[in-house]
């Protein structure tokens, strides 16, 4: 019986069973004060954290695949969860941020000084946690439903935890509209995949066949509900204002983790079929270009901290759409290489983007919290007064940009491995991968400059405003869980090979049997050792660097002066670079998507000229230029049947019986 308690597949479904309940102490506030369930709340979510990291670490390790089923009295038949490699991956960012994320919470959102939305928040945040983790668990349509409803709700609730204000209460409802339209997605994608299968079970691995109509039906339905969730372009237009307003650690797991629930049920879908048509991963691959390029420069030209993380979160999604576009199109080309490097790149970055993205946030909230304050432009010289959240950020900075030593290095490199083979095959593989190649390293460059951007202005410099001056570094509860993230992101990237054989048995357990039988070790293909030592090498060089430069500097004679102003007497802090101006080349390089406004100031005339003040503003294209004039449009032409919404009860229930009268009849002929 211990031995059953403690396999790894019960405890990754305890850990389930603790995160769901972690939020109950806050629920009754007669028995504890808000602080004390609180701290409650925190205990169990870490317990839970714990628990499901082992479990997953285990099965991982294994490979060993477990199945569960509850024989429930509704109509479509049995429940199946399981644990596999694949869900123990996707698991083990659940937890793992989840943990982080509860542990930050603690010091920047404390009960005492939140007690109007502290309770709500906590015991939402605990069942997102346990429905992410049973969508990841469920074998069936139907369990699959449930859950994934459950984590609409419980992130809507998250998102809305400051409702009063009005940014706030239309980001969520653009969140509802947007998840829920995404699960009509889901209403089509099962009882398809129930005609073609026979059952609402989950199908086997690489057991349907790709190339009918209906199939493509169902890859197109899975696109676009888990391309939505994923926040893929051009189906993310709930993901920015969302992130943006969210507490911060709520939006350090709704980046790091929910988004990659699309991305593993996407995963999920595919490995049902095998003979995957070309145009399958094509469209994969272009989906993951268009947003991996558009999404960075979209947050090149954003003013607002969390906003602009949460475009460089749509634009890790398009990197980790290209690995996959990669895996797909070496499906179909029989290229073992391509398929293996393709989706060992998109799983890795998965993990990665959850690790160095949750870490940001985290410390996008920790300049919030001493700022008060999360516009760019009324920042700056924040590291002077946190310089331990500077050292953090900078380490999520540079992993995000795929620069060595850190982890984003490592999946990118992968990914483009896989294009690498691609360019060398022959065929229709040849373009694809020529496409996808020169846009990986664009939105490598251009992310690259964006974090300068944001590091330059918000962290260096001196303050721009005495109302927004950085006050105090933030407590131990919300550095640890930073410092955590950060020695992962190093950890990955300086041993790479600590991962290899772990996303082998991933990638093996979802792609046809064909590759199994390639003999094709991961190791071969990635010189993983010689990424260690040169990133060892690399890091060495920078600490020595470093201390010699300290060490000189201490011993020379130093002088306190002002910046050389460009002539001015009298140099200001307004006369810095703003994100406005450092970002306005390569906004106006990408105008033709961004569509920036600028409002140009007024009354400049004479000897002494007015005050007056320049403002610019990147729009949410999508959404403001395309989505919202469409919809507009529908709904004037549609008014007409506005009149069946009476508000007439009993007309309803007549709706209600003549819909289900149609629904029989049909069935019956």
């Amino acid at each position: 019986m211990a031995e059953e308690l403690f396999a790894p597949s019960s405890l990754i479904l305890i850990a389930t069973l603790l995160a769901a309940l972690s939020g109950v102490p806050l629920l009754l506030p007669w028995l504890l004060s808000a602080a004390r369930a609180q701290l409650f709340s925190i205990a169990i979510l870490l317990a839970a954290s714990c628990a499901g990291l082992t479990g997953s670490v285990l099965v991982l390790l294994s490979g060993r695949t477990t199945f569960f089923e509850l024989a429930w009295t509704l109509p479509f038949g049995t429940a199946r969860f399981g644990v596999d490699p694949l869900s123990a991956w996707f698991i083990l960012a659940v937890f793992l941020i989840s943990g982080c994320s509860a542990l930050y919470a603690r010091s920047y959102w404390h009960a005492d000084r939140n007690i109007t939305n502290v309770r709500k928040m906590t015991f939402f945040f605990g069942m997102m946690t346990a429905s992410m983790s049973s969508v990841v668990l469920a074998r069936d349509g139907i369990s699959f439903l449930f859950a994934w409803e459950v984590m609409a709700l419980s992130a809507y609730f998250l998102i809305s935890t400051e409702d009063e204000k009005s940014e706030v209460s239309e980001a969520g409802t653009l969140y509802m509209i947007t998840t829920h339209t995404g699960t009509l997605g889901l209403f089509a994608l099962f009882p398809l995949l129930n005609l073609l299968s026979g059952s609402w079970l989950f199908p086997s691995t690489a057991s349907l066949n790709a190339s009918s109509g209906l199939s493509a039906a169902i890859f197109l339905a899975a696109l676009f509900a888990f391309g939505m969730k994923a926040g893929i372009m051009p189906l993310h237009i709930w993901l920015p204002s969302a992130h943006a307003n969210a507490p911060s650690h709520v939006s350090a797991a709704m980046s790091g983790v929910i988004l990659k629930i699309g991305v593993y049920a996407l995963i999920r879908t595919l490995s049902f079929f095998h003979d995957i048509p070309l145009w399958w991963g094509g469209t994969v691959l272009i989906l993951g270009v268009i947003s991996g390029v558009v999404g960075v420069a979209f947050a090149i030209g954003q003013h607002d901290l969390k906003r602009l993380l949460a475009y460089h979160s749509i634009e890790n999604i398009g990197i980790i759409f290209m690995g996959l576009g990669v895996a797909l199109v070496g499906q179909k080309v029989g290229s073992a290489a391509m398929m293996l490097l393709g989706m060992s790149g998109a799983l890795l970055h998965v993990l990665n983007h959850a690790t160095f993205k949750a870490l940001l946030f985290l410390g996008a909230g920790s300049v919030i919290h001493a700022t008060g304050s999360r516009e760019i432009d009324l920042l700056g010289g924040v590291a002077r007064k946190l310089p331990y959240t500077a050292l953090l950020f900078g380490v999520g900075a540079v992993a995000i940009c795929g620069l060595p030593p850190l982890n984003g290095f490592i999946s990118e490199l992968l990914i483009y491995l896989g294009l690498f083979h691609g360019i060398q095959g022959e065929g229709r593989a040849v373009a694809a991968a020529a496409l996808a190649a020169p846009a990986l390293a664009l939105v490598g460059g251009l992310a690259v400059a964006c974090f300068v951007k944001v590091y330059g202005i918000v962290f260096l410099g001196v303050p721009r405003t005495e109302t927004h001056t950085a006050k105090h570094e933030a407590g131990w509860q919300m550095l640890m869980p930073m410092l955590l993230l950060g020695l992962l992101c190093v950890a990955i990237g300086l041993a790479p090979g600590a991962v290899t054989k772990p996303l082998q048995l991933v990638s093996l357990s979802i792609l046809p049997a064909t590759v199994t039988t390639a003999g094709l070790p991961l190791q071969e293909l990635v010189p993983t050792t010689m990424i260690s030592l040169s990133g060892v090498a690399l890091l060495v060089l920078i600490t020595f660097i470093a201390l010699w430069y300290r060490r000189r500097l201490a011993r020379s004679l130093s002088s306190e002066t002002v910046t050389w102003g460009c002539g001015y007497q009298r140099p200001a802090p307004r006369m810095q670079y703003s994100a406005s101006s450092f970002a306005e080349m390569l906004t106006s390089l990408f105008a033709f998507v961004l569509k920036p406004q600028n409002h140009q100031p007024e009354g400049i005339t004479g000897l002494f000229p007015r005050r007056s003040h320049f403002f610019s503003h990147i729009p949410e294209a999508v959404l403001e230029l395309l989505y919202i004039p469409a919809l507009t449009r529908i709904y004037g032409r549609f008014s007409g049947f506005r009149r069946l919404q009476s508000g007439i009860l009993q007309q309803y229930v007549l709706y209600t019986l003549v819909t289900l009268i149609v629904l029989l009849a049909a069935s019956y002929f």
